[in-house]
């Protein structure tokens, strides 16, 4: 008797890509953006020992004119140098060596490459409010109330995001990695010169030109909220124009920002 024969079937195997949640995608680029900020340490500590180098020598000028004063300066200075130094450097060149374009052929959404890296440059922030805080105990013998330290955490991150965002409009409208670098600089050396003789002038239209722009702003906020009892209505306008500063240079960084240097 015959064997019957076998018929064959042929089989399809699906072939399935996985494609990793939205939170894992996020936390590795997070990871990678943070082991990034470590070996470029050296940046991270130039962004610290400024302010708290201006912090220590200025430590005299505590009997004159306060510690909040001290402080605000010092801190607005560190955040300049976060924003710009850290920050735009950062995005610029990353952007040249074409990093951003590698990374928006992922799955991931190109807005949680930005936030990743916002993300960190925040804990920058918080960083260098710690060590002033520090410091400007151990050192100058500031200390503050609780109420204190509380408000200035939150004007830290508002002069931080104004500061973000202008480096963000730097770079928005520099496409040039170099340009960037060099045009920070200059801008940052400018916040400096600022913050340092700018208080201190006694031309009264040059010293309200300072008071009102971002750095100026930035530093008075930075006073009152160390000092909550003092906080009046010249502080309240300095908010809200700080946060009209950071909004308005948040909105033309973001319009004008291209994901290369070529600007494709």
């Amino acid at each position: 008797m015959a064997s019957q024969a076998k018929p064959f079937v042929l089989k399809y195997y699906k072939m399935e890509t996985v494609i990793p949640k939205s939170k894992e995608a996020f936390l590795s680029l997070l990871q990678a953006d943070l082991r990034t900020q470590w070996r470029n340490r050296r940046s991270v500590v130039m962004s610290l020992l400024v302010p708290l180098i201006i912090l220590i020598s200025w430590k005299g000028l505590i009997p004159v004119f306060g510690g909040a004063f001290v402080f605000s300066i010092s801190l607005t200075i560190g955040l300049a140098s976060i924003g710009l130094m850290g920050y735009a450097i950062s995005v610029a060149r990353d952007r040249d060596k074409g990093i951003f374009q590698r990374l928006r052929v992922t799955p991931m959404p190109s807005s949680f490459i930005m936030i990743s890296r916002l993300s960190v440059q925040l804990g920058m922030i918080a960083l260098l409010t710690i060590a002033v805080f520090i410091i400007g105990y151990q050192i100058d013998k500031i200390s503050l109330t609780p109420l204190g330290y509380i408000l200035t955490f939150i004007t830290a991150f508002l002069g931080g995001a104004l500061y973000l965002g202008f480096g963000q409009m730097i770079v928005g409208l520099i496409k040039n990695s170099e340009t960037v670098n060099s045009g920070t600089r200059l801008v940052y050396i400018a916040f400096i010169m600022l913050g340092m003789f700018g208080e201190l002038s006694k031309n009264i239209q040059f010293k309200t030109i300072v008071h009102w722009s971002p750095f100026g702003t930035v530093k008075t906020i930075l006073a009152a909220a160390m000092q909550p009892a003092a906080w009046n209505n010249d502080a309240t306008f300095a908010l809200l124009a700080t946060i009209g500063y950071a909004l308005i240079f948040s909105f033309l960084g973001i319009k004008w920002f291209r994901w290369n240097s070529a600007g494709s």
